[in-house]
């Protein structure tokens, strides 16, 4: 995501019937964990929106989705490697003048 303890959004749907959206995969002192959809209150708390009801179940969500993050960042490049690919495409390009390669 670009950001420092931000690290993804996460969705899931449960039995093709109902999802939840804009979980959080956030960096903590002892790792990463999983925050439930939230909405900043007046008083500038913050309240779940939707969370599990007992803690077998949140573990089983939590535990699953940092899953499926672990599987995301294997598959995918880093933000790092990304920004780099796009700094060479953009040196490649300008070396382009017209087709035809500045020398």
């Amino acid at each position: 995501m670009g950001e420092d303890r931000l690290k993804a959004f996460a969705s899931v749907t449960f039995d093709d019937s109902f999802v939840v959206r804009n979980m959080k995969v956030v960096e903590g002192t002892k790792g990463v964990f999983l925050c439930m959809p939230s909405r900043k209150l007046p008083d500038g708390t913050h309240k779940d929106m939707v969370h599990p009801i007992n803690q077998e179940f949140r573990e089983y969500l939590e535990t699953n989705v940092l899953k499926a993050y672990e599987e995301e960042l294997k598959k995918a490049p880093s933000a790092a490697e990304k920004q780099a690919e796009a700094s060479a495409e953009e040196q490649n390009s300008s070396l382009q003048d017209g087709g035809n390669i500045v020398e």
